[in-house]
């Protein structure tokens, strides 16, 4: 399959302080990418040498066949962006900055056409600042999508977003690439990324630490189900020793992933036996704990990219 983007050997220094350090990968045409990793990762960072938009200190990168330094503005023609903060002419409305954008490029999509691929066809003649916050996210896609890209980057599209705007765009993204476009996105929701992206790549301190499907991503640690109790009173010595076989028992107020939600709630990880869900669930029995709330999570993306970054999810 041929490559929409390749990068090799990307260095971005500022100083002694590298924020893009060694990072390669490639991106096929046709696929959903993500790229994962705390703030300061350097994400948005790698994002903008691909876009152009600033200078690598070393390496290279193939962007639709053409060196990006070489040859930025055929690149620039072919490829649309969302960055994560936008600003637009607010005397104009929709129509007439999608009129503007367009005529920028040799290829363009009708205004109307993209108003209504993004949900927006009655809000034409209306100005930005008149949008909600989905909405307005909503417009910079399709203000990416003016020059019919073959390739789309979006940095943190969902980022503010309250659910229902946010399965929205998630909508939209999904019909964006029915539509044979390459994208390629960041993000801190891990569901987002699962959801989305046929490919994730996980970053952190300027490096890539995996890349993967996320299925083959969750495959790789040892946890295979979180078991959540809450109790009407605190667990003996003798029942967290039933739990225990089956798994590690933590209390939560000292699991550092999870956020207490009682003085009696525990949090059991189980391993990679297959018995272990089997084994935790008998001691539960077996240990004559009275249960006000059972929860039973199997491993999920977010789980991994704690255990490889090591750090909460920061917005």
């Amino acid at each position: 399959m041929s490559k929409a983007i390749r990068v090799e050997g990307l260095v971005k220094r500022y100083g002694d302080f590298a924020a893009v350090d060694d990072v390669s990968f490639d991106v096929s045409e046709g696929e959903v990418f993500g790229i994962l990793g705390p703030n300061g990762a350097g994400k948005t960072t790698t994002l903008e040498i691909i876009e152009g938009l600033q200078r690598p200190t070393s390496g290279q990168v193939t962007v639709l066949g053409k060196d990006i330094l070489k040859e930025p503005r055929p690149i620039k023609a072919r490829i649309g962006v969302q960055l994560q903060s936008s600003a637009y002419f607010s005397y104009l409305n929709l129509r007439e900055i999608l009129n503007l954008l367009g005529s920028f490029y040799p290829r363009r999509l009708p205004p109307d056409e993209l108003l209504a691929l993004v949900g927006l066809a009655d809000r034409a003649n209306s100005r930005i600042n008149q949008l909600s916050i989905g909405q307005s996210q909503r417009f910079t896609v399709a203000a990416s999508l003016v020059n019919d890209p073959e390739l789309v980057i979006l940095d943190e599209p969902t980022t503010g977003l309250d659910p229902q705007a946010r399965h929205n765009l998630w909508d939209l993204i999904s019909e964006i690439h029915a539509r044979n476009v390459t994208v390629v996105l960041t993000s801190h929701y891990m569901e987002e990324a699962e959801l989305l992206c046929q490919r994730l790549a996980i970053m952190d301190h300027g490096r890539i630490v995996a890349i993967d499907t996320p299925g083959n991503l969750i495959s790789r640690i040892d946890t295979t189900y979180t078991v959540k109790l809450q109790t009407d009173r605190p667990l003996s010595d003798g029942q967290c020793h039933a739990l225990k076989k089956g798994g590690s028992l933590q209390t939560l107020a000292v699991d550092p992933l999870i956020q207490p939600t009682s003085a009696n709630s525990y949090i059991l990880r189980l391993d990679r036996n297959p018995e272990s869900l089997n084994q935790a669930l008998d001691g539960i029995v077996r240990s004559g704990i009275s249960l006000k709330h059972l929860e039973i999570q199997p491993a999920t993306l977010e789980d991994v990219f704690l255990e490889l970054t090591g750090n909460e999810l920061r917005d």
